[in-house]
């Protein structure tokens, strides 16, 4: 059972109508290659790809857990299943997958940073994965996909009073496909907290469906979407508010280049009764070429008076006077182009809360717009 079928439904349109809604920007269709087509197995060098930190470290390729290049501590690895979702593609996950993690702390315990590694070196991988935390406990995931096939990753969170959760994701794939739903039912005092960083897919989608449950609840989701040529990278998040004074923050950039499309959904629902609810969404798009496509879809459904949400969303090129002002004081044009992209997409990846990750994720950014400028 899916952590939304544990509360009542909040009033709005009939499921099947608000799926399709939900789906509106990300073709399958793109997925179908995949299904048959074989694995090289050919691997890249994983350690240009690990962070300087203590923890576990696990690589998973091709669907298959890869022992020898992997250090799990404490986490245990499965052979995937976890709760059902209701989502066409984590569902699939949970039924196909041969591997996955399960990573459970224990009251007030702390986990240091685990590592997860994913290639994908053709064809189709599924993976399920769960995290438990108890009262009080914190672990911190770092995830990192690679590789020219589709990775399609479940992840459930289950959490304890006070529990808290830093993930952070990212896709940088020189091709093929990533998909990747995160489910949680955050209670009482509780954090969970999510940044991606998605580029070189020729699709993508990212999923998140948080129920903020309890008072206190703390939900932020956020990252940014960088495409070109004519791939296609989309993202949706929902948070459900259902307990009183619960607090969410959503902050997604996406850049387009070429014929590229880029799309974000994000989702508020504020539930009668969930009164002192604090909601904040920031979408917002860039456009290098007028040939590029950028999508964007606020929403806010509140059932409460008493509440504090607002939403912003804009699409737009760089501005010109600032390119200019940087040129008047001897940047190049691509340079100048770069800067400005950069402090764009700083936005939301600089609310990564690890140095080393954020440096990290801010490098594979770099790389990119290096390539696009």
């Amino acid at each position: 059972m899916s952590a939304a079928d544990t509360l009542e439904r909040a009033p709005g349109p009939p499921e099947d109508v608000q799926r399709q809604e939900d789906l509106r920007w990300f073709d399958t269709g793109r997925l179908a290659r995949y299904e048959t087509e074989a694995p090289s197995g050919a691997l890249p060098t994983l350690d240009d790809w690990w962070i300087d930190l203590p923890g576990p470290r696990l690589v998973f390729v091709d669907g298959v857990f890869r022992a020898e290049l992997s250090a799990p501590g404490e986490v245990r690895v499965t052979n995937g299943g976890t709760e059902l979702a209701g989502n066409p593609l984590a569902d699939r996950a949970v039924r196909e997958a041969r591997a996955g993690f399960a990573i459970v702390v224990g009251k007030r315990g702390v986990i240091g940073t685990v590592q997860i590694v994913y290639v994908s070196t053709g064809g189709s991988a599924h993976y399920a994965n769960k995290i438990v935390l108890e009262e009080d406990a914190q672990a911190s995931i770092v995830e990192t996909h690679l590789g020219s096939g589709w990775a399609n990753v479940a992840n459930w969170y289950e959490a304890k009073r006070g529990a808290r959760l830093m993930r952070a994701v990212r896709a940088v794939k020189t091709g093929g496909a990533f998909t990747d739903h995160a489910a949680s039912c955050v209670p009482e005092a509780a954090s969970f907290i999510s940044t991606a960083l998605v580029l070189g897919c020729d699709t993508a989608r990212l999923e998140t469906g948080n129920i903020a449950s309890m008072p206190g609840a703390y939900v932020e989701v956020g990252g940014a979407l960088l495409a070109c040529g004519e791939q296609m990278l989309g993202t949706f998040n929902l948070v459900d508010h259902a307990g009183e004074e619960g607090t969410s923050r959503q902050t997604w950039r996406a850049v387009a280049s070429e014929r590229a499309t880029a799309s974000i959904a994000a989702r508020v629902v504020v539930r009668r009764g969930a009164q002192k609810t604090d909601g904040e969404q920031s979408l917002r798009g860039l456009l290098l070429d007028r040939t590029a496509t950028i999508n964007l879809k606020p929403e806010l459904e509140i059932f409460a008076d008493d509440v504090k949400c607002a939403h912003g969303a804009t699409v737009g090129e760089l501005d010109r006077r600032a390119l200019f002002y940087l040129q008047s004081r001897g940047l190049a044009e691509g340079a100048a182009k770069a800067l400005l992209t950069r402090a764009f997409v700083a936005d939301a990846l600089d609310r990564i809360g690890q140095e080393p990750v954020r440096e990290a994720f801010a490098a594979d950014a770099e790389k990119w717009l290096g390539e696009a400028l």
